[in-house]
């Protein structure tokens, strides 16, 4: 018996009205936010949520073992007229400036090099990457071991060929261990530079070569011409990196030197760790922390500017 015999009528019930959250789920200029959440929730909960707390824990007086409370601006205060913290910032500049320098210059020099047609060149590129994936520590204890001020092979070569009569101190004396540690981290960083850069030499079109050669241009005309403004947004991203890691190293002063002689090559990042761990007092060392951001955001800003002004990127005349 029908509907229709029973008196009914019967009708399809009208399709529901589509919700702003259903038309968010299928929108496809959204399909990439969703990708993205669940690496935001990542880095929210192990990188942003430790830093606020640093933050945070920087404005109190907090100890291991005993919970701080909010003090405001004490622990940079004391900081303001601390000379062990300012020799820190010193060395972190110094040691930052320095070897970044050097090893962008060398780098670069090796990943022309290797760019070039060299035989046997896998197996050079190969062992040009060893510095870079030996462990830090099993490195740092390597060098340590080299410029020991007692068994050190570099003093006992000298010594051999007669053109030192007594051992070299090397980690002992305090210009001498600056610049060891700034030479180990050169011989650690190197690689990662060269290897990035040949990634984008190997980018560059032959044909601009072969132009420019038509042309008459010399190799360093090439270089100035060709090479470094199709290199310079890669070399804006390689050396911001450089700069945060050598900024922040830790383990390779740590290892080598603990900071000394006399506090000679601390750096902020293992001050940091010397006051909050070693000492105790987790506020102050959170304040050195804290205080190294705004240097890593201006080493950011700089590239991400600098990047944002080349617009010749995009087939425009630079400014």
């Amino acid at each position: 018996m029908t509907d229709f015999a029973l008196g009914r009528t019967s009708a399809k019930a009208p399709p529901r009205e589509s919700t702003a959250w259903d038309r968010l789920m299928v929108n496809r200029n959204w399909l990439g936010f969703w990708f993205m959440v669940p690496a935001a929730g990542f880095l929210i909960f192990f990188l942003a949520y430790p830093l606020g707390l640093g933050v945070w824990m920087s404005f109190t007086d907090t100890r291991i073992g005993r919970a701080g409370v909010f003090i405001g601006l004490e622990n940079y205060q004391w900081l303001a007229d601390d000379s062990i913290f300012w020799l820190s910032v010193f060395n972190t500049i110094l040691y930052t400036t320095v070897a970044s320098i050097i090893k962008f210059a060398v780098g670069l020099y090796l990943a022309i090099l290797l760019n070039e047609h060299l035989p046997f060149k896998a197996i050079i590129r190969a062992a040009v990457l060893i510095p870079f994936i030996v462990p830090t520590v099993l490195s740092a204890l390597a060098f340590w071991w080299i410029f020991d001020s007692q068994f050190s092979i570099i003093s006992w070569s000298l010594k051999q060929m007669g053109l030192i009569d007594h051992n070299i101190d090397f980690l002992g004396n305090a210009n001498n261990a600056r610049a060891t540690v700034i030479f180990a981290n050169i011989w650690r960083g190197i690689p990662f530079v060269a290897i990035t850069l040949l990634a984008g030499l190997q980018t560059v079109s032959p044909s601009l070569y072969e132009a420019a050669t038509i042309d008459g241009a010399n190799r360093w005309q090439m270089f100035r011409s060709i090479t470094l403004p199709l290199l310079t947004p890669i070399i804006a991203v390689v050396m911001t990196f450089s700069v945060l890691f050598t900024f922040t190293d830790f383990q390779l002063i740590w290892a080598m030197t603990r900071g000394g002689p006399v506090n000679a090559t601390h750096l902020m990042a293992t001050l940091s760790y010397q006051r909050a761990i070693i000492s105790g007092f987790l506020g102050e060392g959170a304040a050195i922390s804290t205080a190294m951001i705004p240097f890593l955001l201006a080493a950011i800003m700089v590239s991400w500017f600098g990047l944002q002004r080349r617009k010749w990127q995009q087939g425009e005349a630079n400014d």
